[in-house]
């Protein structure tokens, strides 16, 4: 189902041009074919093709196959179904039609079964064209008695052949199928899984580097001149006066060891505060306020949309992003951070940051939001035991330095007292050594541990988001079955609208363009597909030309802006195309009685290519399943030779197709 989540971005903010929200390309080898495929191979890669909506290349791909000696009855039919889809009869030059006829009379060579009963009656009905009289009845019998797969793969590949009235005692059941099919296997809740990018995987900030092994270099030396130098003055005390010293070596002995252990917690609190603080500044490199930075502002504005909805029980949304500025300020910082680099879009980035907006809300639940390490806190009784070691080991200090003024001379207390100032300086180095030594083992290996939990806690995260988005994602081919769906009740609207039926028409054609803004996703090595599209439909009569237009929301298969004008074949003054080199392709219609219309046809994906991918065989591939082909040599036909066009074209005017004997 859908997650919810999708993040409503105001594209003319970062596209005021295309339009696009969203674009991915997702890895696939359901193309992939090896420079060594064997002939099955290539054929299995042609009818996915043939079944995706492909027919150009499914025509490459298996008239390869067969060039290479893998022939059959089943081979023969899906290479019928591809040489014939998407094209009308007019659209096959002589060179074709000789293959196919040729074909033809290989049929009877097959063994018998399904698949040579399938193409028998492919070819019965291209020999049939519009006629629907006589044997046209025999023929429909032996369609509807063939396998659903068949049956169904010949009436939509044959769609622009299958004119006329043999067409039109076939379109009932055309649309009965096809509105049983339009929402099958849960279209509306699963759709915008296609359009969703494959999910960058997951980072981490790592614990900063440890500076202990500086401090561990450093510490003999500064050891080593601490004893020495703290050793003298107790040394001309025992001189001095024996007794007293005897009593007072311990007292400070025993008040520098209370104050190390119960100071070396409190001091490594003050460690981990720096070290916070030098995080700070790290992050602060990728300040998510620079007006600059686009990909920051980006992720910050999808956390703000993440913690908008993921509020606790009892925040309203703004009271939560309030309460959490600190925390999103920190994380955005962060992410930002890790993942700034090149071609990589928030949108990969998404499922993270909705993961981090969750778990903020599901701790703050628990009550551990703000309060993450109460585990660590220094008692007050140890940072009291601790002072009050210190304030003795200062007094027991002075006390020596008064016995050895009352047992030595002047020059003996000098020189003790300038020891003492010594003895604190060189221990002062000493133990900032130490305690850093050990601090940053123990920082270290705490935020290590940390970092293995954070990590281990996004790749759960990131497993179960790809793992439910893999199982939502649309195959290709539900893709285009929907799709077929919605242009055949689409065609079916229009005929109704206009009372006509298929002995009515002499052709139809559909254009389908993107209509922005747009999300689109392809699978590597197929056709852009989009959340919305434009509908352009051209049905071609007798009396001139209809055409109906309409915006299409794909991911709920609602129509809307639907608009209708009909004009004389005479009226159709030119048609062009126009390739914007790596921009787009437009199409542009020209009236006699009217401006100029441009088409957006396609737009720019060469930045989408992958490395492996011919930028001109995706060109091919994106124009043919629009329906661009056909369309233009249809219109540039029309326009060219107005009437004439369309008496040399009428089914009822074209040479019928010979069956070979």
């Amino acid at each position: 189902m859908n997650d919810g989540s999708n993040v409503t971005n105001n594209s003319a903010a970062y596209d005021s041009t295309v339009g696009i929200q969203a674009e991915t390309v997702h890895n696939s080898n359901v193309y992939f074919i090896h420079p060594d495929a064997s002939p099955q191979e290539k054929y299995k890669v042609g009818v996915q093709f043939l079944e995706d909506g492909v027919p150009s290349r499914a025509r490459d791909m298996i008239s390869d196959a067969i060039a290479h000696g893998h022939d059959n009855a089943e081979v023969r039919f899906h290479w019928v179904l591809a040489m014939l889809s998407a094209r009308a009869y007019y659209d096959l030059s002589k060179e074709e039609l000789q293959r196919l006829h040729k074909a033809s009379g290989l049929v009877r060579s097959y063994p018998e079964g399904e698949w040579k009963d399938a193409l028998r009656v492919a070819f019965e009905l291209l020999a049939m064209l519009s006629t629907a009289e006589g044997g046209a009845g025999r023929v429909l019998e032996r369609l509807r008695a063939l396998h659903p797969r068949q049956r169904d793969a010949i009436l939509r590949h044959f769609d622009l052949v299958l004119t006329g009235g043999l067409k039109d005692s076939l379109w009932a059941e055309t649309c009965e199928r096809a509105a049983a099919a339009r929402f099958g296997n849960d279209r509306i809740q699963r759709v915008w899984a296609y359009f969703e990018p494959d999910p960058i995987g997951p980072r981490a900030l790592p614990p900063h580097p440890s500076t202990a092994a500086a401090a561990q270099a450093a510490l003999p030396v500064r050891a080593g001149l601490f004893v020495v130098v703290a050793a003298l003055p107790w040394i001309l005390a025992l001189v001095a006066d024996p007794a007293a010293a005897v009593i007072e070596l311990p007292v400070a002995l025993g008040a520098g060891l209370t104050a190390a252990h119960f100071g070396r917690r409190w001091w490594y609190e003050e460690l981990q505060l720096r070290a916070k603080n030098g995080e700070s500044r790290i992050l602060r490199t990728g300040d998510p306020t620079s007006p600059e930075d686009g990909f920051t502002n980006r992720v910050r504005h999808s956390f703000d949309h993440y913690f908008g909805t993921r509020v606790p029980h009892g925040f309203a949304p703004y009271e939560w992003l309030d309460h959490t500025a600190r925390i999103r300020n920190n994380l955005v910082a962060e992410i930002a951070l890790l993942y700034r680099e090149s071609r990589v879009g928030v949108d990969r980035i998404n499922w993270l940051i909705r993961y981090l907006a969750e778990d903020a809300r599901d701790r703050h639940n628990k009550g551990t939001l703000f309060d993450q390490r109460p585990q660590d806190q220094t008692p007050v009784l140890a940072k009291l035991l601790c002072v009050v070691a210190l304030v003795a080991l200062g007094i027991t200090t002075l006390a020596m330095l008064g016995t050895v003024a009352s047992g030595a001379g002047a020059p003996q207390t000098l020189l003790a007292a300038l020891a003492v100032v010594g003895a604190v300086l060189s221990g002062r180095a000493a133990a900032s050594s130490w305690l850093e030594a050990r601090g940053e083992e123990h920082r270290l290996a705490e935020e290590t541990k940390k970092y293995q939990e954070r990590l281990a806690a996004r790749q759960d995260a990131y497993r179960n988001w790809k793992s439910f988005l893999d199982a939502t994602r649309p195959s290709e081919q539900e893709m285009e079955t929907w799709l077929t769906c919605d242009k055949t009740l689409f065609l079916d609207q229009a005929l109704r609208h206009y009372q006509l039926t298929w002995r009515d028409l002499i052709t139809h054609t559909i254009l389908m363009t993107p209509a922005r803004p747009y999300r689109r996703g392809r699978v590597k090595g197929g056709p852009w597909r989009y959340s919305r599209y434009s509908f352009r439909l051209f049905l071609v009569t007798q009396d001139g030309v209809r055409e109906v237009s309409t915006e299409f929301d794909f991911t709920d298969a609602k129509r809307g802006n639907e608009q209708r004008s009909n004009y004389r074949f005479d009226a159709l003054s030119s048609v062009q195309v126009t390739e914007h080199a790596h921009v787009r392709y437009d199409l542009e219609l020209v009236l006699t009685n009217g401006p100029a219309r441009n088409i957006r046809v396609k737009d720019a994906d060469m930045h989408q290519l992958a490395p492996d991918e011919n930028a001109q065989e995706i060109d091919e591939i994106d124009l043919s399943a629009a329906g661009f082909i056909h369309t233009f040599r249809l219109l540039e036909g029309i326009a060219a030779d107005g009437k004439g066009w369309i008496e040399r074209n009428n089914p009822a005017n074209l040479p019928s197709f010979r069956v070979a004997d």
